[in-house]
């Protein structure tokens, strides 16, 4: 069967909050730089039935979709606005009667990226996934870029790397190629991050970490090679370390203007499911984050 046409580009979802507002924004940017169409989409959810039944009006349909294509034309012009002039490129929106999550899910089949924001003011609101974001995240059959709605630490983000987690799964072989991409298209280095355990090492007796690490630093070196000929614009620096993958990739988020992860690693076993590592990170940092999901 042959794969389905990817003509939606980027599909962003839009409810004129601030963090849907910050979603607009950097898929109207990064759309532009990809040159590919931008979709915005505004979902109209109908209220569930209650028992006992709830008389609603004949007219909330009517006010629902009016609200809903308000909010459409709000980010529409949110992302005319943050195209440069010489990168303009097709800004569809859509008013779509559904649930957020499924219609998400539903348009990934047809787009490049989906994505979405969530608020994040606060240690304790990155903590928390909105469950529309959540569930895209696990479920979408296209790359998907969580957006929050609050400052980046870095002074000067458009020159700050992009950070890439690698781990040589597979799912990290598609986040890579998206990292390289990002990377030249921004004209951004890349910190390639490899994270050699996923526990301490005092819990491993006997370790050789001047072994095990140059052996590591040699794998990620061959793995990378092939990509940097493809990319040769792109100035990588691969970074070794024997610590738990999240928690380097939080740290050095700090530093980043972009975060790109797979959505599951070396101990993944279904696509549907999100890899620890990914959970964390999507949960913890403040950059925009692309989860690597494949089509």
């Amino acid at each position: 069967m042959s794969a389905p046409v990817k003509h939606r580009g980027i599909v962003v979802a839009v409810d004129g909050s601030p963090a849907s507002n910050a979603a607009v924004y950097w898929a109207a940017r990064d759309a532009a730089m990809r040159n590919i169409p931008l979709t915005v989409v505004s979902v109209v959810t109908t209220p569930t039935t209650t028992y006992p039944p709830v008389p609603y009006p004949d007219s909330l349909g009517t006010w629902l979709e009016e609200k809903g294509r308000k909010a459409a034309a709000h980010a529409v012009k949110i992302a005319e606005d943050a195209m440069l002039t010489d990168r303009k490129v097709t800004v569809k929106s859509e008013v779509v009667l559904s649930t957020p999550a499924q219609a998400l899910i539903k348009m990934s089949d047809e787009a490049e990226m989906v994505a979405v924001g969530c608020s994040g003011k606060g240690a304790l609101a990155r903590g928390v996934l909105g469950s529309v974001s959540s569930t895209v995240v696990r479920h979408a059959n296209c790359p998907v870029a969580v957006i929050r709605d609050e400052d980046l630490l870095v002074p000067d983000p458009q020159h700050a790397p992009v950070l890439l987690g690698i781990d040589g799964s597979e799912a990290s072989e598609l986040a890579t190629a998206i990292a390289f991409d990002e990377a030249s298209r921004r004209g951004a280095d890349l910190v390639a991050l490899h994270a050699w355990s996923d526990v301490t090492v005092y819990e491993l007796p006997g370790l050789d970490w001047s072994a095990v690490g140059s052996e590591a630093e040699r794998n990620l070196a061959e793995t990378l090679a092939g990509w940097q000929e493809r990319y040769p614009d792109v100035t990588v620096q691969r970074v070794v370390v024997c610590d738990r993958p999240a928690r380097q990739l939080i740290e050095k988020s700090e530093s980043a203007q972009l975060l790109v992860v797979g959505s599951h690693g070396r101990g993944g076993f279904n696509r549907m499911m999100l890899g620890s590592v990914s959970n964390t990170v999507v949960h913890s940092v403040r950059i925009p984050v692309i989860v690597a999901r494949p089509s």
